[in-house]
């Protein structure tokens, strides 16, 4: 199972299997992938990025996830609409937004497009079952009840690492080029991730919403923990 997680110079991958946690970088989602594949076969992949655009309005699996995670709300963005993320610049994305979905577009989503559109083309030949996650949505669902602290403070960290322990997942002090590329709650992100991968392999995951919408692109798309 691996749980994938953007960091500001690529993705930062957590591989669980056989009782060993692995981590892993790459400055791309596919090369990430393939080089936790020769590790072992991956049965899924769960990635903290938006998969299913929606051609207009709001994703219902934003609007679900928030309402959620509760007090970090904030940490889910809305969805651009499709035609709003392939715009030139963000002032062209709030204006189709506005015509689409009634709303605009926050800068930080659109400083997101490079690597929504990077796992959009990515996710359509991957191999693997491969769903989409909220950190802050697994996180909760891991404690029984959202997070109270943000994943930044000392406190937030501390409280992640505890949670990821009891589950069984110990993240070690080197964990490599992923431990120097990655910051602290990245790594943390895609650690919760990959639990979530377990419990989709296993059945136990949730998705909101259930059943997932579908849009033009054809993909499923709903949020899973």
């Amino acid at each position: 199972m691996l749980g994938v997680d953007g960091c500001k110079k690529g993705w930062v991958g957590v591989a669980l299997g056989e009782g060993r946690v692995s981590a892993y970088f790459a400055a791309r989602i596919g090369d990430l992938v393939s080089r936790a594949e020769e590790g072992g076969a991956l049965e899924v992949v769960a990635v903290d990025i938006p998969i299913g655009l929606p051609d207009s309005g709001r994703r219902q699996a934003d609007v679900l996830a928030r309402r959620e995670v509760g007090p970090r709300w904030q940490s889910v963005f809305m969805t651009p609409t499709r035609a709003a993320l392939e715009a030139a610049d963000h002032t062209s994305a709030i204006a189709i937004n506005r015509r689409l979905a009634g709303e605009g577009v926050s800068r930080q989503a659109f400083a997101l497009k490079k690597k929504l559109l990077e796992v959009d083309l990515w996710v359509h030949r991957a191999r693997q079952h491969v769903v989409e996650v909220h950190p802050e949505l697994c996180f909760a669902r891991l404690a029984g009840a959202p997070l109270p602290v943000r994943k930044t403070t000392w406190a937030g960290v501390e409280h992640r690492r505890a949670l990821l322990a009891d589950a069984g997942i110990v993240i070690a002090g080197d964990i490599g080029l992923a431990g120097v590329m990655a910051g602290v709650d990245d790594v943390f992100d895609a650690a919760v991730a990959a639990w979530t991968a377990q419990r989709v392999a296993v059945g136990q995951a949730r998705s909101v919403p259930c059943p997932p919408q579908v849009f033009g692109d054809g993909l499923s798309c709903a949020i899973w923990a």
